[in-house]
């Protein structure tokens, strides 16, 4: 097993990675909670595979258990399924020393989380992700909200787990698009902040991409250390923290204007990263030959560089209500060269630029 550790001072907690590790989950939630009472909130995919087992193992453990299911996708991240997930809560007889536990990927985890933060001011979290996207990205970090019409995770707070359980073993059962999406936030953190990742990647790419449980497992936790040690330094993203965004602000603008029915997050926030790419390419910090290595890594992993026929005005309109902005700029992580990236103001004509 690999332990991840996220230094928050009063609020830190473990991130557990091992293969199989799901069927003996109450054992190890014993060590992280107050009390023997638990909600599991899954999605409709999710609760068909993994559900059973997860409140099997709690329940031989001695939890008293129940479980919430949402519709699986994007559309159910709205503050009419977080009121309903609250009020069965209730019903439920969650008390202060409860918990809530999320089982499944980024949607169910910052659901599940705000859901969290919110009932009784405040009671335990738990993360269990089912997808590569979330055991790399989402599950870390605190971050938990639902979007509006006008924009992703508009509301939310930063609500940190208990403790993060990852079993590498679920990743056998997603499709290979999800799979995709995940490698997309991995490629990210090479970008950002750790070139060897890219190297990892050209050199056993073909291992990767049939998921053999020692590359996923290094993968994982290569990402997981990296944004435990962003978070670390900057958990309610001040200054630093922003960098994990790369890619995601023209991503975010690309599923909210298609209603996140056409891209999953990571094909999004992989177009996200070859345009910022671009803009940094045109203010020379980096070079032709580093854009397109970034480029033709993205395309051998199977992920779009090319947002379609979207309107590049309705992008740039999208982006102005962008969260990173600050007092009407528009704010843009950019790589300054190889494993390295920070946050600039970026006008309006330079984006245009880059679109089509």
């Amino acid at each position: 097993m690999e332990i991840v550790n996220v230094n928050l001072k009063n609020y830190s907690y473990p991130i557990y990675i091992s293969n199989g590790i799901l069927s003996d989950i109450g054992l190890y939630l014993r060590n992280h909670l107050r009390s023997g009472r638990a909600i599991i909130i899954t999605d409709s995919n999710v609760s068909n595979i993994y559900l059973q087992n997860a409140e099997d193992a709690l329940s031989k453990d001695g939890f008293v258990v129940s479980h919430l299911v949402i519709k699986a996708g994007e559309e159910s991240k709205n503050l009419y399924t977080v009121k309903r997930l609250l009020e069965e809560c209730f019903d439920f007889g969650l008390l202060r020393d409860s918990a809530v536990i999320a089982l499944g990927g980024g949607v169910v985890g910052d659901i599940a989380g705000l859901v969290a933060a919110l009932y009784m001011r405040g009671i335990d979290f738990i993360q269990i992700p089912t997808t590569l996207l979330a055991q790399v990205d989402s599950s870390v970090g605190g971050k938990v909200g639902v979007n509006l019409d006008e924009g992703k995770n508009i509301v939310g707070s930063f609500y940190q787990p208990k403790a993060v359980f990852i079993d590498t073993s679920v990743l056998k059962t997603l499709n290979k698009r999800e799979v995709l999406g995940g490698i997309s936030e991995i490629i990210k953190y090479g970008i950002i902040k750790d070139e060897s990742l890219l190297n990892f990647f050209e050199t056993n790419l073909e291992k990767i991409l049939n998921l053999d449980d020692d590359m996923m497992r290094y993968l994982i936790k290569r990402s997981c250390e990296i944004k435990s040690d962003v978070v670390s330094k900057d958990e309610k993203e001040n200054n630093i923290r922003a960098i994990l965004n790369y890619g995601h602000t023209i991503g975010h603008a690309l599923e909210s204007i298609t209603r996140y029915k056409k891209y999953i997050h990571g094909e999004a926030v992989a177009i996200g990263m070859y345009y910022a790419g671009k803009i940094a390419l045109n203010r020379k910090y980096i070079d032709e030959s580093y854009l397109l290595r970034i480029k033709n890594l993205l395309i051998s992993c199977g992920l779009p560089v090319d947002y379609g026929n979207i309107d590049k005005y309705e992008i740039v309109k999208c982006i102005k209500h962008d969260k990173k902005n600050r007092e009407g700029k528009m704010k843009f992580v950019l790589p300054i060269g190889y494993g390295n990236a920070e946050v600039f103001d970026v006008l309006e004509d330079e984006i245009l630029n880059v679109l089509k």
